[in-house]
């Protein structure tokens, strides 16, 4: 009989629709078993009957509470199933196994770029990075200027330019975590290995003084930076950007790219627009990709903290220290209070795509998130867009919204973004190339185009996890040596910069 449920735990009281199920249907799982309704491919089953109140189990972890007696066979979701308060164990720093890391001779290399900061890129464009809004006009005006002009096409070795510009720097307290913020992103942008030349643009009056950000001009690293009001307006201040830019060109056109190891690498997790196959494809293959570029000496970067609640107690067993494991649980605390300040609250998530794909609670999805994780000891927690100071996994706090997070791993050092997407996300992310990985077939055969890697075959042809995370890793290698991924190629990433922005707007 051709598989069309899955039990994902001996223990677990749902089993999941592989399928399309209709009344009547006979489930591999469990033959016995009467369904009383269509099933949607990804949704969840009953196998017991469940009591109001009882814990629904998945993954052997609980994702809710039955909101009214639910009946073997019946269809488990958001009508039967919601949010209730649990006591978590923490049981901190209990399942931190030291990583064996692969012998040195053994070590793999990519082709990158070396920064004279030791730093390693994957990419060399040259960034143009608005501190306020109010430049964000004459960045775009500047780099428009330089692709139209066609001088680019006499650089080779230069990817490209990226206007970076946001909605923000001004209007906003002077000090304060939002303030810390947006100077942590953009600082972490002007100090990125991906950009081999970077011109810092202001107005030259707003509240994020470009002073406060670099503390000078450093010649020898094509670090510019002007304001429109120094210029003597528009039209002088983009001129003025246009020749240094051009004066750029040749320097970072000379950088090329040599072989350095494995271990230089830092790749951003993230998932979006999941469905109830993330947990069971594409995080998982993920989350043991990251184990093996770990063992290499890398990084791998978790965030998302809206996205870890209900699965923290997951992390903080992993954390190589009690007080590296509490950091966790104080941005979730201060996450609690700050949905609730403005009155909302966790479940939040998931999002209407989230749940016609199966999800049902934000325990249920963050479960199968942290999957993305891996399973090596967490070395640190980082606030957003803070360095990334230690090798291996890390987890660095940030907002579930995936440009936002995103922004903030990108400020951090990660010079490789993996995405997972059960739903179809589009989603690229310049100056850092984007890989997208599929967690179901049927959207991968549907969106070829946008996706990078299929991982549905974990379900439909029994490829192992491990297959797949070699897949995965032999991928961001390739990607990292300057093979475009799909999302390069379309062009995505201009528009995906999203600074966290947190505080009152003056």
């Amino acid at each position: 009989m051709v598989a069309n449920t899955l039990r994902l735990h001996p223990k677990d009281n749902v089993i999941v629709a592989l399928q399309a199920l209709e009344i009547g249907a006979r489930l591999s799982v469990d033959e016995t078993l009467n369904i009383g309704s269509s099933i949607a491919k990804g949704h969840k089953i009953a196998t017991s009957d469940i009591p109001k109140d009882q814990a629904i189990l998945k993954y052997n972890q609980i994702i809710g509470f039955a909101t009214k007696a639910i009946k073997a066979g019946e269809h488990v979701h958001t009508h039967n199933c919601g949010m209730g308060d649990f006591d978590r164990d923490y049981a901190f720093g209990t399942a931190a196994e030291p990583v064996s890391l692969v012998a040195p001779e053994k070590r793999r290399t990519f082709e990158g770029y070396k920064r004279s900061s030791g730093k390693a890129g994957t990419r060399n464009y040259i960034g143009l990075i608005a501190s306020v809004n109010c430049s964000a006009t004459s960045v775009r005006f500047i780099a428009d200027k330089i692709k139209q002009s066609g001088e680019l096409d006499n650089y080779p070795n230069i990817d490209g330019i990226v206007p970076i510009y946001h909605s923000t720097g001004c209007g906003m307290a002077a000090s304060g975590e939002g303030f810390d913020n947006l100077k942590r992103v953009i600082k972490g942008y002007t100090e990125h290995a991906n950009f081999g030349g970077i011109l810092l643009m202001g107005l030259g009056c707003e509240v994020m003084q470009i002073k406060n950000i670099m503390q000078e001009e450093d010649e020898h690293q094509c670090l510019r930076q002007l304001t429109i009001q120094s210029s003597g307006g528009t039209s002088k201040a983009i001129a003025d950007g246009v020749e240094a830019v051009m004066q750029m060109l040749p320097t970072v056109n000379a950088v090329k790219r040599q072989t350095l190891p494995v271990s230089e690498l830092t790749i951003a997790l993230q998932c979006g627009g999941s469905d109830a196959y993330s947990g069971i494809t594409a995080n998982p293959a993920l989350g043991r990709a990251a184990d093996l570029l770990v063992e290499q000496g890398g990084t791998a970067i978790l965030s998302e903290t809206s996205e870890v609640f209900g699965a923290e107690h997951l992390l903080t067993r992993r954390a190589v220290s009690q007080s590296v494991g509490q950091k966790l649980i104080d941005r979730i605390h201060w996450w609690e209070a700050y949905t609730a300040k403005h009155g909302g609250n966790m479940n939040n998530n998931p999002s209407p795509g989230n749940l016609a794909g199966g999800l049902t609670t934000i325990l249920e999805k963050s479960l199968g998130a942290v999957a993305k994780g891996g399973s090596t000891p967490m070395q640190g927690v980082y606030l957003y867009a803070q360095q990334i100071d230690t090798k291996g996994f890390v987890f660095m706090d940030s907002p579930g919204y995936d440009p936002c997070s995103v922004t903030g791993q990108v400020a951090a050092g990660a010079n490789i973004v993996c995405f997972t997407t059960g739903r179809g996300s589009a989603f690229g992310f310049k100056p850092v190339p984007s890989i997208k990985l599929a967690t179901n077939s049927q959207m991968y055969q549907f969106q070829t185009e946008d996706m990078d890697i299929n991982c549905g075959d974990i379900i439909d042809s029994g490829c192992s996890i491990d297959d797949k995370a070699h897949e995965i890793l032999d991928y961001i290698i390739a990607t990292a040596s300057g093979e475009q991924s799909k999302s390069e190629a379309l062009g995505y990433g201009d528009s995906e910069f999203v600074p966290w922005q947190i505080g009152a707007v003056m």
